[in-house]
């Protein structure tokens, strides 16, 4: 039980708190994902919600409609979703029962044309990988309409991706701030794989968790 409440605090529990500068220098964005596949992941109580909740942020303060899809092992709830300031009557939420209706949900989202980012938040999908054809007909429509489809996924970094037309992989990393940071963390984002910028650069968010994890 402990386990289960840790990796939801960890997951939308977090508050996002004033930091000098932007996280990431721009490139974890609405702007620098649009028109991309883009996978985060992390193994274990990561930030990977964290991070995708901070572009639904992003994505509805420039008024961008939002799309969240959700799969049965999904961390997705909605009262810290909305505590940690995401307009939940901005942000439709599709609940599916296996990967294959995500992927066909997407799919219809996509191609509406309708959204600027679309989540498909696979939970607990470790090792899951996606079929070419479908990945290259999403990737497809996200270009044509300008849409960020941002993938969870719950694996380490050493694992493969999703495919191969995936443009930016990025690991989700979370780090407790000991001593009077006490219930501030750390969420970090590494580029493992970026088709248009390179690997290697790191983005980071200072949060608060949640009373659980103070």
């Amino acid at each position: 039980m402990a386990h289960i409440a840790l990796e939801r605090a960890d997951i939308t529990s977090a508050y996002r708190l004033p930091t000098a500068e932007p996280a990431s220098e721009s490139r974890w964005e609405l702007a620098a994902l649009v028109g991309r596949l883009v996978e985060v992941s992390g193994a274990g109580p990561s930030a990977a919600l964290t991070l995708a909740f901070g572009v639904v942020l992003d994505a509805q303060r420039r008024g961008e409609p939002a799309a969240w899809i959700a799969g049965t092992e999904s961390a997705f709830f909605p009262p810290d979703a909305a505590e940690g300031g995401v307009d939940l009557a901005c942000l439709p939420v599709v609940r599916v029962p296996d990967a294959g209706r995500a992927l066909r949900a997407a799919d219809h989202l996509v191609r509406s044309g309708a959204f600027s980012l679309v989540v498909l938040d696979l939970g607990g999908g470790e090792g899951v990988r996606l079929p070419l054809p479908a990945l290259t007909r999403l990737g497809g429509l996200a270009a044509r309409h300008g849409t960020a489809l941002l993938f969870l996924t719950r694996k380490g970094r050493g694992e493969p991706s999703l495919g191969s037309l995936v443009s930016l992989r990025a690991e989700a990393v979370r780090e407790g701030l000991g001593g009077q940071e006490g219930g501030r963390f750390a969420c970090r984002v590494r580029a493992l794989k970026d088709k248009r910028r390179g690997p290697g650069w790191e983005g980071e968010e200072l949060c608060r968790g949640p009373d659980g994890l103070r």
